[in-house]
């Protein structure tokens, strides 16, 4: 099978297409055909070596994560069947850079029936994120308010949709380009970063924090947020400044921060297929390429300018 692996850390360039064995299955797992795959940042940062003491992979390995696609093989006991339509994040210790990939039977989930191959490889790490940042541990209720900063990247699209359909206000905060995208999303209101000073309070404070960019310290979000209220984020930049205001999953602080570091749960992903049939939740996807373009993509993603999501196709 053709698949994209590196063999050292760097540049766009380390990126490998090349040919490698179609991987076997064992009980429990399903084989993908993979149809579509996204890129996400944290591709490129695990590229580049940025995230080499966090996430621990032997060279050479193959990049990814999200995957849309129809099963090939099923092992015994299985729930699903030959030719199943089905997307998915996958667990470390996987790629999805690759025409096959062998998958946890658990982790995978229906295709959304409203949406192409394309359009579902652009949901899953992404969504799965927000989700579980808002839900399971933001514990965001009806009638709270969520403040989700990089509200038109990735996690942030899917943030806005996911806190909304918890039955949050929500207001977003992007740059001026992005502002009727997230408003399209349903957000409540929409902060141009560039124009509107985030941190000046105005109106009831913020009972959650989705920080999905990491541009700035919790510090300054803090004047705007809620007595008993959560700071979450999905961006190591935003980890010193935790630390060092002793507000890291302290019982005592009123105003806690949170890391989000995506744990795959069972389930999950079919609550977004459900959301997404029933029109709760879409995805925006900007551009695609094909997976021996996977350099391209790279480089577009690292301009960290991107509108949604990227996408690279692996064909019929």
């Amino acid at each position: 099978m053709k698949a994209v692996q590196i063999s050292r850390y760097g540049g766009p360039e380390v990126l490998e297409y090349r040919d490698l064995p179609k991987p076997s299955i064992t009980a429990g797992q399903v084989l993908v055909k993979v149809r579509a795959t996204s890129v996400n940042p944290i591709d490129w940062k695990i590229r580049s070596g940025a995230l080499k003491l966090f996430v621990r992979k032997d060279l050479p390995f193959v990049l990814g994560c999200d995957i849309a696609g129809e099963i090939a093989e099923v092992g015994g006991g299985s729930r699903h069947k030959v030719g199943d339509a089905v997307f998915a994040s996958l667990p470390g210790d996987t790629g999805a850079y690759a025409e096959y990939v062998a998958v946890p039977e658990s982790l995978v989930a229906r295709k959304p029936k409203n949406m192409t191959f394309e359009e579902a490889a652009s949901v899953p790490a992404c969504a799965e994120t927000a989700l579980q940042g808002l839900r399971d541990m933001g514990l965001v209720k009806s009638g709270q308010r969520v403040l989700v900063n990089g509200a038109s990247g990735g996690v942030g699209i899917f943030g806005v949709q996911i806190a909304k359909a918890l039955g949050a206000t929500v207001t977003g905060v992007c740059s001026g380009a992005n502002v009727t995208l997230v408003q399209g999303l349903g957000a409540d209101e929409v902060l141009d970063y560039k124009k509107t000073d985030i941190f000046a309070p105005s109106g009831a404070p913020y009972d959650m924090v989705l920080d999905c960019v990491g541009n700035h310290d919790f510090g300054p979000f803090r004047a705007v947020m809620a007595p008993r209220s959560i700071f979450l984020t999905t961006s190591p930049k935003s980890w010193p400044g935790m630390f060092a205001r002793q507000t890291f999953l302290n019982p005592f602080a009123s105003k806690k921060a949170m890391l989000m570091i995506l744990k795959h749960t069972p389930g999950s992903l079919q609550w977004i297929s459900d959301q997404i049939e029933a029109g709760t939740i879409r995805t925006i996807v900007e551009r695609t390429w094909p997976l021996a373009e996977v350099a391209d993509a790279h480089r577009y993603s690292e301009t960290s300018r991107t509108k949604g999501k990227l996408v690279m196709t692996l064909g019929a």
